[in-house]
């Protein structure tokens, strides 16, 4: 990519991340009960993919760093798997 290419779509992975924002703290306004945190989840997670696939440079690398990266996010969701399992299974939580 050139300069300015990079620029623009830097700019506009930028306001995305802003829409996204105003998207969560305009959430926060209505009382929407067991679905608020579903929805900020589902919203932090495509934060999270755009700074990953924008910010990160991994959407033009090649597919080594696609491998590890991929690897990482598989270990995250490892680890929370196990401590939500964990935090279940807890006494004091029932």
């Amino acid at each position: 990519m050139t300069g300015k290419n990079e620029a623009v779509q830097a700019v506009w992975t930028y306001i995305g991340l802003l829409v996204l924002l105003m998207i969560s703290v305009g959430l926060r306004l209505f009382r929407l009960g067991m679905l608020d945190p579903v929805l900020m989840l589902v919203i932090a997670a495509i934060e999270a993919v755009i700074v990953f696939l924008f910010f990160m440079r991994v959407k033009a690398s090649n597919k080594l760093i696609w491998l590890f990266a991929s690897g990482g996010f598989l270990w995250l969701g490892i680890l929370l798997v196990f401590v939500i399992s964990d935090y279940i299974s807890r006494s004091w939580w029932r």
